[in-house]
């Protein structure tokens, strides 16, 4: 019998150019999903979304996005970023009933690593390119529990049915998705969320890093997860509390995060384990971590916005 370690935590594969393809059905769930792919220079790949919206985020490189519509096709091009630690990337929202074909420019010695974050919707939007530039960058907790977040369709004003994307950094010896939270209720207080985490570990001087993901439920919906994360590794949080997400000392962590559910009005609301909530008041006697912002562009005033109560 598996454990809800090996059911909910799906491992990186180890050939081939898709490094993970989470939907709603092999999730055991109704709504999120998450394709990563990694491509030589000059290649390409197609995608119809039948029933799906999605955001396409470079992880590391660019891509040349070729988006066909109802009412014409669109070329696009993503400048993206050498990898998930130098800052927000730009990014393209694609609509329900689009198909798009990503190929990996030629001159990139390292070919793109692309992420297709996506939720069933039943409502076609306009698609969207967001510039790098104006992505929003929150700097959220304080001393070890200092993270940086970098918002694409989570409290953005990008149209969406009901995906909400973003993505978290954190630095080597920190914890993130602290206090631990859950959202599988609908109240005045959450909103039933599915949610993936997609890890990267910053390689160190010997080789590759490690994190650690841990979730946990109540006696009512019990769920244990406590798992090592390594580039390409995804976990599903079908429920229950989610983290702490760790970062040992000397390998900064990222995760992309992708939530969907039921809820029409795309709001992501959660709730702290009530026994560790208490944790929140102590940031406000630290500070956040100095190497914070990593890597990112200044907000208008010079620094990054500065959000001390959203997990």
């Amino acid at each position: 019998m598996s454990t809800d370690t090996e059911r909910y935590v799906v491992r990186a594969a180890t050939s081939g150019p898709v490094v993970t393809d989470v939907s709603p059905e092999s999730a055991g769930w109704d709504f999120s999903g998450l394709r990563v792919v990694t491509l030589a220079p000059g290649a390409s790949l197609t995608w119809h979304l039948e029933r799906d919206e999605a955001a396409l985020i470079p992880l590391r490189g660019g891509a040349e996005l070729l988006v066909d519509l109802p009412d014409g096709a669109t070329r696009l091009t993503l400048t993206g970023r050498p990898d998930v630690f130098s800052g927000p990337t730009d990014f393209a929202y694609l609509p329900l009933g689009s198909t798009v074909t990503v190929t990996a420019p030629k001159g990139a010695a390292s070919g793109s690593r692309i992420a297709l974050a996506t939720a069933r919707a039943t409502r076609t939007l306009p698609l969207r390119v967001v510039a790098a530039q104006d992505v929003r960058v929150d700097l959220r907790g304080a001393g070890a529990a200092s993270r940086q977040v970098n918002n694409y369709t989570l409290g953005t004003d990008v149209a969406i049915d009901h995906l909400l994307v973003c993505e978290v950094v954190t630095p080597g010896g920190n914890w993130s998705s602290y206090p631990p939270h859950k959202h599988d209720v609908h109240s005045g207080d959450e909103r039933v969320l599915e949610e993936i985490y997609y890890f990267e570990v910053a390689d160190g001087p010997d080789g590759p890093g490690v994190g650690y993901h841990r979730t946990y439920g109540t006696p009512e919906r019990p769920i244990d997860v406590l798992a090592e994360v390594r580039t390409g590794d995804v976990a599903l949080v079908p429920h229950g509390f989610h983290g702490p997400c760790t970062a040992p000392p000397g390998y900064d962590l990222y995760y992309l995060n992708v939530m969907a559910g039921p809820a029409p009005d795309g709001t992501w609301l959660s709730t702290d384990d009530p026994h560790l909530h208490w944790v929140r008041a102590t940031w406000e006697h630290q500070e956040l971590d100095p190497r914070l912002p990593l890597a990112t562009r200044p907000d208008n005033d010079g620094t990054p916005s500065k959000e001390k109560e959203q997990p």
